[in-house]
């Protein structure tokens, strides 16, 4: 037997307020005042799991967040999608390129009949299938210095960095530390086999990952900061452990690798202007991203608590002392 499909709903539900104290000298009439509407969400069965793992204070939290993934690829992909399964409400899509065949073997939107389209769009498409109520944004726009302010306008509640792009990469994180937006940062994806390897670790702890060191070198060079390795940063990095292997070459490898992107050169980041081209791995990348997503989702929610906790405190008229979250310094099992 097939269930009933129900919608989404939004309900506007008045919220009648205690009704003032009673005046002697008052008209009867006047005694009562009109109930303020409000808006409230009421829990769909597609989050219901959701829901019974962050509450639903928690899941309406991750409703209104807005969250801005930067690099739709194997790790931006993948945690975009746990994003918008975990219920967040409003996620900006963001990656110039289009959908590649070599992409099939680790990027969702990567499928027969989307080769040449733009990842955002077939990405976007996807999730508002996932997620109909929510506000799924595709940007087809390269991250860099011009398109900056025009992609983290509207100060976003948290930064998926998904670039694979060292220069861009420095730059939005340098942004993101300087407007004080949070941030969650994949390192190097590629060249790995074992996902149980992978870790979060502050920017400036990560290990065994050459491009983590290229970048902290970028942002004290570029931008002067203070990036130093087992000094903290203030940037939440996605890393693994697992040393890097070089690729194979192929059979079709002869003369050098040729690039078969749909449109050729985008002038922006050309496969043949990379000095290799690493191996990749589905359950490796994926699970940067999922680990991404975590990240995010944890972050919403311990924000979420720790100002109902200071709420609590200052009604009590008292002070407290909130420990961050432990398991950002755990391994990933």
């Amino acid at each position: 037997m097939q269930l009933p499909i129900t919608r989404d709903e939004r309900t506007i539900e008045p919220q009648p307020e205690a009704p003032a104290p009673m005046r002697s000298d008052a008209p009867a009439a006047s005694q009562t005042a009109e109930a303020p509407i409000t808006e409230a969400y009421r829990t769909h069965r597609r989050f219901d799991r959701a829901a019974r793992l962050f509450s639903e204070p928690g899941l309406h939290r991750l409703l209104a967040a807005r969250v801005v993934v930067v690099g739709v690829g194997g790790v931006g992909s993948f945690a975009a999608e746990a994003l918008a399964r975990s219920g967040v409400g409003h996620l900006s899509l963001v990656d110039f390129d289009k959908v590649c065949i070599t992409n099939t073997n680790r990027q969702l939107h990567a499928m027969q009949g989307t080769i040449g389209k733009r990842k955002v769009d077939v990405m976007a498409a996807r999730l508002a299938l996932v997620h109909p109520t929510a506000r799924i944004e595709a940007v087809p726009r390269f991250y860099n210095q011009e398109s900056s302010s025009e992609i983290l306008s509207d100060t976003p509640d948290f930064v998926v960095d998904a670039i694979d792009n060292l220069t861009a990469k420095a730059h939005l994180l340098h942004t993101c530390l300087e407007r004080g937006i949070p941030v969650v940062s994949s390192m190097g994806a590629a060249a790995r086999l074992d996902p149980t390897q992978i870790r979060v670790a502050d920017l400036g702890r990560t290990a065994n990952d050459p491009f983590a060191r290229a970048l902290r070198q970028m942002l004290r060079k570029q931008y002067g900061l203070a990036v130093s390795k087992h000094e903290s940063v203030g940037i939440d990095a996605v890393f693994s452990t697992e040393l890097p292997r070089a690729p194979a070459e192929l059979s079709y490898d002869a003369g050098g690798f040729r690039c078969v992107c749909p449109g050729g050169k985008n002038g922006m980041h050309d496969c043949d202007r990379r000095s290799r081209i690493d191996g990749t791995a589905a359950f490796v990348a994926g699970a940067f991203g999922l680990v991404a997503a975590s990240v995010v989702v944890r972050r919403l929610l311990d924000t979420m608590a720790t100002s109902a906790a200071l709420g609590t405190t200052a009604a009590l008229g008292t002070s407290a002392v909130l420990e961050p979250s432990a398991a950002f310094d755990q391994s990933v099992p």
